[in-house]
């Protein structure tokens, strides 16, 4: 499939469906020939985020990182499937200008939707002040005001939010199916 290298930055509460797009997309992507690379907000904390923890600066910084990661693979024809919350609009605007190349992707669900797909338990413990901090309990979410994409994965299929997300790629001129 011909492409060009692009961003597609998947942002939302924890549970919202992140991951879950993001890895259909990868795969028929990656069955379509592009060159592609996937960083999710968990595994990227493992490795090249390490040490950072979650106040405003540390996942400002964290987001950054992963921008840069995103910006240095985009200019070179991939692409880059981010999910991860990051949880500030102004951060998220600041890696948008960087790379240029950016298709921000709302994956929207309520916030009692996402508790109820806990399978961590992560809502929980920071209900029960195990965890401070924990974006959509005690800290804040800044919903995007513009995303290219909105997947509402409380009302739609997966398949929906699917072909929402292939269809902006298209119309964009990222991809050519």
């Amino acid at each position: 499939m011909e492409h060009s290298g692009v961003t597609v930055w998947f942002t939302g509460l924890s549970g919202a469906g992140k991951t879950t797009i993001s890895q259909v997309i990868a795969r028929r992507l990656k069955e379509a020939g592009c060159k592609l690379e996937v960083l999710d907000g968990d595994i990227v904390r493992t490795n090249l985020t390490k040490g950072l923890g979650f106040s405003k600066e540390d996942r400002d910084e964290n987001i950054r990182r992963i921008g840069f990661v995103s910006q240095l693979l985009t200019r070179n024809g991939v692409i880059v499937l981010v999910s991860a919350i990051s949880p500030y609009r102004d951060i998220r605007e600041e890696v948008r200008g960087r790379i240029g190349d950016f298709v921000e992707v709302y994956v929207n669900a309520p916030l009692v939707e996402c508790e109820k797909r806990d399978v961590k338990g992560l809502y929980q413990r920071a209900r029960a002040g195990e965890i401070k901090g924990f974006t959509g309990i005690d800290d804040p979410y800044e919903a995007p005001e513009n995303p290219e994409v909105e997947c509402r994965t409380d009302l739609e299929e997966l398949e929906e939010s699917i072909e929402k997300v292939m269809g902006k790629l298209t119309e964009l001129g990222y991809i050519a199916l």
